[in-house]
Formats: structure tokens, C-alpha cells, sequence
């Protein structure tokens, strides 16, 4: 029943972390076998989902920690996807992945910490006090810390271009 209620965010989750959809699927069983090992420690006081982010998102940082995960484009199956599509155009696709990679290059330089916080407001839309309560931090962090990740990220993009030319 967890599974199926919470899988897709999850698998989200490590998606954006890992940029890979191999890597994803293998992060989402691992994260599922924590929580199910983690599960006698659980509050029922406590909300559940923020629970089950901040395990997700802990589990990311030390996997990250550990294995300083290479962030890849979207794998050949998406590609496939897209190239089915009557609308399709290669020279756009082509600008877009180029942008996309540039933009998951650029997660790269980031410290955990600060990505997932970018990652949890900017790409999952999530409130500053739901990434607070996921996080385990001072909404004053939260906020300074998507702030420096997003300055961050938009000096490594440019630099990346500048580069580029």
C-alpha cells in the first residue's frame, strides 16, 4: 500500500537527485527497503509523507556522499518517447537536452544539501516551510539555502556558456 501511494514521488525525488532513470528506479527499491526497516521508529504523531521525504531525502545525500552520482541525460526509453511524436523536432530537442544537461551539469557543483533544497522548491514546486519540515531546518536556512543554490547554479550556467563560445 506505501508503495503504491508514494512510489511515483519518490522515484521523482531521485530522479531529479540522480538525473538517471536506472539510477532512480535502484534508488526508489533502496529507499523503500529503509522505510520498511525504518518503520517501528516512526512517530504517529508525526505527518507521514514529511517522514518519509526527510528519510528519502537523507538516503539521497549519503548515496550521493558515497558514490558521487553522475547526472546523465534522460536515458534512451525517453528518447524514444519523444522521437514517437508526429511534433517532434530534432533541432528543438536537440537545444533542449542541450540545456537540460547544462542545467544537471550545473546540479553537480552544488553541495547535497543546497541541491536538494533547489531541487525540492524549484523542480518539485514545494513550499519553503514543506522543504523546512522535510529538511529538519529553520525556514530561514531553507530559504538562504535555495537563494545560494539558485546564485550558484546561475554562475556555473554562465560560465558554461561563456566557456562555450
Amino acid at each position: 500500500m506505501l508503495v503504491n501511494s508514494y512510489s511515483k514521488k519518490i522515484f521523482n525525488l531521485a530522479y531529479q537527485f540522480a538525473g538517471n532513470y536506472e539510477a532512480a528506479e535502484d534508488l526508489t527499491q533502496e529507499i523503500f527497503l529503509k522505510l520498511y526497516n525504518s518503520l517501528p521508529k516512526f512517530d504517529f504523531t508525526r505527518n507521514f509523507t514529511a517522514w518519509l521525504l526527510t528519510l528519502s531525502k537523507n538516503y539521497l545525500i549519503d548515496q550521493y556522499r558515497k558514490t558521487k552520482l553522475e547526472k546523465t541525460s534522460r536515458d534512451e526509453f525517453d528518447e524514444h518517447l519523444l522521437a514517437a511524436d508526429p511534433k517532434f523536432d530534432p533541432e528543438t530537442e536537440l537545444l533542449a537536452n542541450e540545456s537540460k544537461r547544462l542545467v544537471w551539469e550545473g546540479f553537480n557543483h552544488l553541495s547535497p544539501d543546497i541541491r536538494m533544497a533547489v531541487i525540492l522548491r524549484d523542480i518539485q514546486g514545494k513550499k519553503y516551510e514543506e522543504i523546512a519540515e522535510i529538511m529538519t531546518l529553520p525556514l530561514g536556512t531553507v530559504k538562504s539555502r535555495v537563494n545560494r543554490g539558485r546564485l550558484q547554479l546561475a554562475r556555473v550556467l554562465k560560465d558554461k556558456k561563456v566557456g562555450s563560445r
